[in-house]
């Protein structure tokens, strides 16, 4: 087998249990994936259209409507009022901001269980190669 075919392997063999496992540790918070990438984004990015947060997550707008819809519901998300208003920018809420915070504690734990007897330079070397692969693929 050749070293790419090893290499993507093992990134299938990867992601899927870490989804899964991540989706539990979210549940602590009545949460999943997609809801948390959202409130991750507006936290570490500040606001952003449906148009951003799709392209973000790599999934369709209908998909990102839905799952924001969903947490404007539970009240971590609002609408920033716009003039024009086709254009539907997002924000967290004081809640939003506050339930990052704490879920952002319980994300840290996992991770740094699973990167447990990884070294920082190895993790750096990883996170190179994810980020040259990603320019790759999208160019």
């Amino acid at each position: 087998m050749k070293n790419s075919q090893k290499f993507f392997h093992q990134l299938l063999m990867l992601y899927r249990p870490f989804e899964k496992m991540l989706n539990v540790e979210l549940s602590r918070h009545d949460l999943h994936r997609a809801q948390w990438t959202i409130i991750y984004y507006l936290e570490n990015f500040g606001s952003a259209t449906l148009v951003e947060l799709s392209n973000y997550q790599g999934v369709e707008k209908p998909t990102i409507t839905r799952t924001v819809s969903q947490l404007e519901e539970l009240g971590y998300v609002e609408q920033v009022p716009e003039k024009d208003k086709r254009k539907k920018q997002m924000q967290l809420t004081k809640s939003g901001k506050q339930l990052y915070q704490k879920v952002r504690m319980t994300v840290d734990e996992y991770e740094e269980n699973i990167l447990r007897g990884i070294s920082e330079e190895d993790q750096l070397t990883a996170i190179r190669v994810m980020d040259e692969i990603r320019k790759n693929i999208i160019q």
